[in-house]
């Protein structure tokens, strides 16, 4: 379908293209989203069926879209010495779909990494800047959660009261206290009360496999029909091929494939990627010209490079007590930021944070839950699984990812999606540092959970990196370090705009979606600003 009249054409739905694309038809834009794929109905969800741990290893929602295998999905080859886990989901509302709604937001000190310990560079902005978009992303969303964590900066009340902890929350808080280590209930994008025609969560616990009411924000329930009812476009089952650009180097249009295999050419006077960390790189390096030879906004060759996600370490304590882990909801009860910030002492720079959390129900225990250590099989079988289930407490060990150039996203030249699109290959390796932080985080909450009362303690070592997909298209302000600028506008071409986790400078040691959030209200203003200019 082409529309002549487009101001902004927006590619992907998710959380950051469903916030560009509410705040600029706020703001009078006319808007057009094109998203490789459709709809969800919540009676979809794995969550509504059984059998919905059997989704866990297989089905069309499981994570990997290696296995899902979906039309709209595209294969990732996934190497490197520690090649990640590539999780992500196509749908209108993107992955906010199968995530846990944790909401947390970066430190100050977070964009100022260089300044303060030598390493990555400084975001061109400040969490300052950032902190009213960060406010308006906590009502847009939803959020629930506690005001006074003394290891953040205050901010206003969310806008529903703080989740349950449970027993599960409450017993390893008590293992912190008696180490005098902080932690704090979590912020999460999942409503304890009814808000915004939504209801309050019923402690469901499958968040990650779809909220069938609508209590986890996702940008489908959140965003797009408020964006849609406002005289936003939204194109499900298109997907783009590469972005074209005039005479002049300027992005002049998209050209995707509907579901049936249709060529179209949609064009707008400014165009904005958000197809996160993965699918953005790969969009610009398949976007070829005589102008971009190497790539769409690649003349640094920094389009792919720099690929973060978040070093990550489980532990699982085994009570003696029965616990409520497998019970809702599966956002994150509490954390501990204790070892957030750099102490040189610890052998490595940056820090983590402690993710204190639930789990699945008795197959993924019999599996070997999140510290990958099975239940065997035989006359033990299911004494061990009264041991195990339901008494245990996940405390996840999430490090700060330091952005190489090693890491990175490139075009693999054998492997194409089922429309012939080259499809995308991503190398990762863990660095010594954080290994070494891997390591002093295992140490730290193997004390913590026997501190609580463990009897026993899973750990899974260091796992394959997976969920946050970073820093692909990275902004700065030297246009030869960096793929965007502070306003999320390529240096390379001036109605070019990337506003998801690739545009992020460093990875802070937190889950992003917050800061993409609120990164996306305040690039839409920047657009609206610039291009009425």
């Amino acid at each position: 379908m082409q529309n002549d009249d487009i101001d902004i054409l927006v590619i992907g739905s998710g959380a950051g293209g469903a916030v560009v694309t509410k705040r600029l038809t706020d703001l009078g834009a006319k808007v057009m989203c094109l998203e490789q794929g459709g709809w969800i109905k919540p009676s979809d969800y794995p969550s509504e069926r059984p059998d919905w741990e059997i989704q866990i290893r297989r089905g069309t929602f499981n994570f990997s879209p290696n296995i899902r295998g979906r039309w709209e999905d595209y294969p990732v080859t996934e190497t490197g010495a520690n090649p990640p886990a590539i999780l992500m989901f196509n749908a209108v509302g993107g992955s906010t779909h199968h995530w846990a709604g944790h909401f947390p937001r970066f430190h100050p000190s977070d964009f100022r990494v260089r300044t303060l310990d030598e390493v990555a560079d400084d975001w061109p902005i400040t969490y300052e800047e950032l902190n009213p978009y960060y406010e308006q992303n906590d009502l847009d969303w939803g959020v629930s959660g506690l005001n006074g964590d003394p290891a953040n900066p205050a901010r206003s009340p969310r806008p529903t009261p703080v989740l349950p902890i449970g027993v599960l929350g409450a017993t390893i808080g008590t293992g912190f206290n008696k180490l005098g280590w902080h932690w704090w209930p979590s912020d999460n994008a999942i409503i304890s009360r009814d808000y915004n025609n939504r209801p309050a969560c019923g402690l469901h616990g499958k968040c990650m496999f779809g909220c069938p009411i609508g209590s986890k924000a996702s940008t489908d329930v959140t965003h797009w029909r408020k964006a849609i009812g406002k005289g936003a476009i939204l194109q499900p089952w298109s997907r783009v091929r590469e972005i074209n650009v005039d005479a002049r180097g300027r992005a002049k249009s998209a050209v995707y494939y509907d579901r049936q295999g249709n060529l179209h050419e949609q064009t707008a006077r400014v165009i904005v990627v958000c197809c996160n960390g993965v699918g953005t790189p790969r969009l610009l390096l398949n976007s070829k010209s005589n102008l971009f030879p190497e790539g769409l906004a690649n003349s640094t060759g920094l389009v792919g490079k720099n690929f973060m996600t978040h070093p990550f370490r489980t532990l699982e304590g085994v009570f003696e007590a029965p616990m409520d882990g497998h019970l809702g909801p599966f956002g994150i009860p509490a954390m501990s930021q204790q070892f957030y910030e750099t102490d040189t002492n610890r052998g490595f720079v940056r820090g983590y944070t402690f993710l204190l959390e639930r789990s699945f129900g008795p197959l993924h225990q019999a599996w070997g839950s999140f510290s990958n250590h099975p239940v065997a099989w035989g006359e033990n079988h299911h004494k061990a699984m009264r041991q195990r289930f339901p008494h245990l407490i996940r405390v996840t060990v999430m490090g700060e990812d330091l952005p190489e150039e090693r890491n990175r996203v490139e075009i693999d030249p054998n492997l194409k999606d089922t429309s012939g699109i080259p499809a995308p290959r991503v190398v990762y390796s863990y660095s010594e540092n954080s290994l070494k932080m891997l390591e002093h985080g295992g140490k730290m909450a193997r004390q913590a959970l026997e501190a609580a009362g463990a009897i026993e303690i899973l750990d899974s070592g260091p796992v394959t990196p997976a969920y946050h997909l970073m820093g692909t298209a990275r902004m700065g302000a030297n246009p030869h370090r960096s793929v965007v600028n502070a306003s999320h506008r390529a240096h390379d071409v001036p109605n070019l705009y990337v506003v998801d986790g690739s545009s992020f400078a460093t990875s802070a040691a937190v889950n992003p979606t917050s800061t993409i959030g609120a990164l996306a209200l305040r690039a839409a203003d920047k657009i609206w600003q610039e291009q009425k200019s």
